[in-house]
């Protein structure tokens, strides 16, 4: 299963994608501002584009089996979940619909489905541009 995320808008706080499953449109992402290469702030900046490996495994913070990106530069414990806006992903991928600016809903909708594709798969990974 491959996964692409087309980062698209660049804001003040937080930037917004479009999630693509085997080349076909999902879901749109929220993830923190985009900055510099070698620029981070912790918990404030996006990860570098890339091509990541991703696993389901245990997350201690949610207490649930949730998706992983594996060998993320710099970065440790990245995860796609659900939530809202730039304040719930310190880091990580948010999934939902970006009907309101800054900001996603259904999420938790969104994910679930995500989560239910992913499941039983062997390889997956996620690029990002």
């Amino acid at each position: 299963m491959k996964f692409e995320l087309k980062r698209l808008y660049f804001k003040e706080t937080y930037t917004i994608g479009k999630l693509y499953i085997d080349g076909v449109y999902f879901c749109d992402t929220l993830e923190d501002k985009h900055r510099p290469d070698g620029e981070k702030i912790y918990g404030e900046t996006c990860i570098p584009e890339g091509t990541y490996k991703v696993i389901l495994n245990m997350s201690a913070r949610f207490g649930r089996i949730m998706p992983l990106l594996l060998n993320v530069l710099n970065f440790v414990g990245i995860r796609i979940h659900p939530g809202n806006t730039d304040k719930d992903t310190f880091g990580c991928i948010l999934v939902g619909e970006n009907k309101v600016k800054g900001e996603l809903i259904h999420s938790k909708e969104a994910y679930n489905n995500l989560f239910a594709l992913m499941q039983g798969e062997d390889e997956i990974e996620i690029t990002i541009t």
